[in-house]
């Protein structure tokens, strides 16, 4: 079963937007994270049933920078935890989902992340994570 882990918003200034985002929820941030080889800054809010994640670039040209020059600030993509990340893409795949990255990879806080391409998925970027197991 997959559930609603966290939303990502492209923000061109991670401090100018989290400082917005603590005055509408009430709270501040809990965690901020460069995820260098994806060239990205990341911040989190805690919902009561989900997150929200501000991704800023840090790099010309990475993904993030690219959407924001596209497309400008806003939702970038909806993230759904798994509990197997690795069956979960062998259903969706058999399902006919296309793929950005079909092996997932360490993400953000502590999670195995992997994208079905939004050209399968009413051009919706959807991100699968499943929190990192300790072995």
């Amino acid at each position: 079963m997959m559930r609603l882990e966290h939303i990502g918003i492209a923000v061109k200034d991670d401090q100018e937007a989290a400082s917005l985002f603590a005055r509408l929820l009430g709270e501040g941030a809990y965690k901020s994270e460069d995820v260098e080889r994806e060239n990205v800054k990341t911040t989190f809010f805690r919902l009561s049933n989900a997150k929200l994640e501000l991704l800023q670039s840090l790099a010309v040209d990475s993904s993030i920078d690219k959407f924001i020059n596209k497309r400008g600030e806003g939702i970038h993509h909806l993230a759904f935890e798994v509990d197997d990340i690795e069956m979960e893409i062998i259903r969706l795949k058999n399902n006919g989902f296309a793929f950005v990255n079909e092996t997932p990879k360490a993400g953000a806080d502590n999670k195995l992340i992997c994208f079905l391409h939004p050209k399968s998925t009413n051009g919706v970027l959807i991100e699968l994570c499943q929190e990192k197991r300790i072995e």
